[in-house]
């Protein structure tokens, strides 16, 4: 299975952090964000990889270059616009091929275990078209209490019971963008949203650590927790 890293965004947010570095390359722990999923994807056999970028996005190519030093192999998508994560995925769907693939948020730091999505009961479902995205879900954390979703019995539910957040793990058919114009920005959340509300979408929740590493302030809350 291959696996898309999203790592375009601007981390505007992030700012000063972020003014001469992409924030997938913010230091976790001693060491960039991304990296931790690239070796924690690599120890679970996960080592095909794609990786989109656009901002300073050569600072990512020249860290982790064709991933061999990682034990990897990493293609690029390069954005010369940010195409937001739909059009990010449209754009990689040649490197990515015609079969499920995994998504993981470059920007997130969790300790989900990624075994689990090699083994996934769901990939077949998702490779015959009965559904068209897994994903992995979290409680709201204080920066989202609203939520993003509802989930019973593995289905999401596109309800006002939105109990949980969506982590930016997930699988993925390549039909949910089958549709998408490549090249052209294009969010996921609406994609996500009428794909479950034909019952098109399935979930878990994960209740380990999971960190959205949107603000300085989560980044040195992550750093001071895993020391």
């Amino acid at each position: 299975m291959k696996v898309m890293l999203l790592a375009a965004g601007r981390g505007q947010r992030m700012m000063p952090l972020t003014a001469n570095q992409p924030k997938p390359l913010l230091k976790v722990a001693g060491k960039p964000l991304l990296q931790h999923h690239i070796e924690k994807l690599r120890d679970a056999g996960l080592t095909e990889l794609v990786i989109n970028h656009c901002y300073l996005g050569e600072q990512i190519e020249a860290y982790f270059g064709d991933g061999q030093d990682f034990g990897v192999s990493i293609e690029y998508s390069p954005e010369t616009i940010a195409l937001e994560t739909a059009g990010g995925l449209k754009n990689a769907i040649d490197k990515l091929g015609k079969r499920a693939f995994a998504v993981v948020n470059g920007d997130v730091w969790s300790d989900y275990p990624f075994e689990k999505l090699t083994n996934s009961p769901h990939i077949e479902a998702l490779e015959t078209n009965k559904s068209l995205a897994h994903l992995i879900l979290v409680n709201n954390p204080p920066q989202n209490l609203s939520g993003d979703f509802g989930l019973k019995n593995s289905q999401i539910l596109n309800n006002a019971d939105k109990k949980f957040t969506y982590s930016g793990i997930g699988l993925y058919s390549p039909s949910l963008i089958e549709t998408c114009e490549t090249g052209v920005p294009t969010p996921l959340a609406p994609l996500l949203r009428a794909a479950a509300d034909k019952n098109l979408i399935t979930g878990e929740l994960y209740p380990g650590k999971w960190t959205d590493v949107g603000t300085p302030e989560r980044l040195n809350e992550l750093n001071s927790s895993l020391q």
